[in-house]
């Protein structure tokens, strides 16, 4: 009989089935099979979870933070996992790379211990990649251990002074044509466009809105860790996170989750001088209701009327649930804001929010910066000039029309009100800063940018164009 023969067979362990790192893997499988988006994705998870006993608040944080840290930092992470495979990236099978892609985020931005951080990495791998492919990923990841983060910056990223732009994106996880873009609309130098790309890396508070008419800040500021808006007076904020959806307010509809940006939007529009009546409102791209629904209660204030319009008929549902309870008429059609089923020339206030690339909110939408494309910005362009011309055709003499988009990219912002304006020679800018006083650092005018690393916004864009003829 051998010396192998002799030796007793060790039973087979199955492998320990940790709920945080399943659940934070298959919301990262979602997001990469189904372009979902983690804010949609992740919620129903943590439920269900929560509904079985699997999780507790610190659970829900933790599967939280290893979803969205790593879908933050994804092209670094492909930098440094690149650099610790005998293959190009695009050979390693994508469940393998997001099972790699986790345990990097807890060994280089996590304070999770190093050993640690291994070892559940790749307990998950056995879990759900099986025991062979689980030797890859421990292999990879003693590698990926064996220094910091800074440490790895410094192996991968090009240097600063031989290529900024790729420098920058690879030390804040952007792609490279979204940093030219950033950098070309905010100007300035390093530091600015560093501190933009930081403050996309950061987790941004929970920011709730009370409904004029229906609640007040008051009644928010009870909730622990409740702190005022920064600039908006109807915003809260949630600096410890927490369950928008137990508050009572936010539950039954008086209250919403609402970035300040998008509270200041609909604000600066409701308080633009009028030459005339002020008793028809409109928002023409009004899914899924948040602006909606903040301009209905201030159009209630004041007794006007919003129509809000909708294409997509399940957009269009959502619209009327944020609206419903509004003390003031208002109604909901599905219509198409480029073919409107309105005559010429009916509102006195016209809001279009036009669909855009989302570069404005890559605080919340992580996974965006790395699905768009430059492309992009070409399929959107003729619908973004079509619903601002159709805007402006809907709005009185008189009236005012709030072009705003969540980009700050200038083919989506100025160059699209340039270019319409110049066929429009019967209208004027509206200079937003001194409806917005109490914002700082909002440019030369007259529209105005928001920033997340100046403002603690989404990086919102707003113009106010008056019809004049």
């Amino acid at each position: 009989m051998s010396e192998q023969s002799r030796r007793p067979h060790k039973p087979y362990r199955r492998p320990h089935r940790d709920p945080v790192r399943i659940l934070a893997f298959d919301a990262l499988r979602a997001v990469d099979e189904r372009d979902a988006y983690a804010n949609l994705v992740l919620p129903p998870l943590l439920r269900k979870a929560r509904e079985k006993g699997d999780f507790d608040g610190r659970d829900a944080a933790l599967a939280t933070e290893l979803v969205y840290g790593t879908l933050r930092r994804q092209g670094t992470y492909d930098a440094i996992i690149a650099s610790c495979v005998d293959r190009p990236l695009r050979e390693v099978d994508p469940p393998v790379l997001d099972v790699l892609s986790l345990g990097v985020h807890q060994l280089l931005g996590t304070r999770i211990p190093t050993h640690a951080a291994v070892s559940a990495s790749v307990e998950l791998a056995r879990a759900v990649l099986g025991d062979g492919r689980a030797k890859f990923v421990n292999a990879v990841l003693r590698k990926v251990a064996q220094d910091d983060l800074d440490g790895w910056l410094a192996k991968v990223a090009p240097s600063y002074d031989e290529d900024p732009e790729d420098h920058l994106a690879v030390v804040h996880a952007h792609p490279r044509w979204v940093v030219s873009a950033l950098w070309d609309s905010l100007g300035g130098g390093r530091a600015g466009i560093e501190d933009l790309l930081a403050a996309d890396n950061e987790r941004p508070e929970v920011t709730l809105v009370a409904r004029p008419g229906r609640s007040g800040p008051e009644e928010l500021l009870r909730e622990d860790a409740a702190v005022p808006g920064r600039w908006s007076p109807y915003a809260v904020r949630l600096t410890e996170g927490g369950e928008p959806g137990a508050i009572d307010a936010v539950r039954e509809g008086r209250a919403g989750v609402q970035d300040e940006g998008s509270q200041l939007v609909a604000l600066a529009l409701a308080s633009a001088p009028l030459d005339g009546p002020d008793e028809k409102w409109l928002d023409g791209c009004a899914g899924p209701g948040g602006k909606a629904a903040l301009l209905g209660a201030l159009a209630a204030e004041r007794g006007a009327v919003l129509l809000a319009a909708e294409k997509q008929p399940h957009r269009a549902g959502l619209v009327a649930r944020a609206l419903d309870g509004n003390p003031g008429p208002w109604q909901v059609v599905t219509a198409d804001g480029t073919r409107p089923p309105w005559r010429p020339g009916t509102f006195d206030r016209v809001l279009v929010d036009v669909p855009c690339t989302g570069l404005g909110a890559l605080r919340r939408r992580p996974e965006a910066r790395w699905r768009r494309r430059p492309e992009d910005l070409e399929n959107f362009a003729p619908l973004q000039r079509a619903l601002l011309r159709t805007a402006l055709d809907s709005v009185r003499v008189g009236g005012v029309v709030g072009y705003a988009t969540c980009s700050p990219h200038l083919a989506e912002t100025r160059a699209v009100v340039d270019d319409v304006l110049k066929q429009r020679p019967h209208t004027e800018l509206v200079d937003v800063r001194p409806l917005l006083s109490q914002v700082p650092a909002l440019g030369d005018g007259p529209d105005i940018q928001l920033w997340p690393h100046l403002h603690g916004t989404d990086a919102m864009y707003l113009a106010l164009i008056r019809r004049t003829g």
